[in-house]
């Protein structure tokens, strides 16, 4: 098995997403790899006709982002991860993971997961979408 090269920080500000970033920590440190980190800021909620159930789409995308930046920025610097290896993009999450992951090179995406069952399980988690739509191998942390 090869070792790792390129991994990949799946975040989303849970309150336990500090435990699947030390994984993601120690395993990079274990394989000499580079670590990024990507959050990704869900598309707004629209109505069936396109329009908005909430205040105006700029003012709120804005400062989604902003906030995840500013969020992403913090962690980073806990975990001594550069802002060139730092990423928030806007979209749906699973898409958008594997997305970046593939055009990056990534060999190894790190998510936690909160081991849904019934009918969480079936809505669909990322986790479990990463799992099976990911070209590289993917780490869940059972949180």
């Amino acid at each position: 098995m090869a070792a790792y090269r390129e991994i990949l920080l799946a975040v989303d500000f849970q309150p336990d997403c500090e435990r699947v970033a030390e994984r993601a920590v120690d395993v990079a440190e274990r394989y000499g790899a580079s670590l990024t980190l990507l959050h990704v800021v869900e598309n707004l909620p629209v109505e069936p006709g396109n329009e908005l159930m909430i205040p105006p789409a700029t003012t709120v995308e804005s400062e989604l982002l902003e906030n995840a930046e500013r969020r992403l920025a913090e962690l980073g610097r806990r975990l001594g991860i550069p802002a060139e290896r730092q990423h928030v993009t806007v979209g749906q999450t699973k898409y958008q993971v594997v997305t970046f992951a593939e055009e990056n090179g990534v060999d190894l995406i790190v998510v936690g997961s909160h081991g849904r069952h019934g009918l969480a399980l079936l809505l669909g988690s990322t986790a479990n979408a990463l799992l099976h739509g990911a070209k590289c191998d993917v780490l869940a942390v059972r949180l």
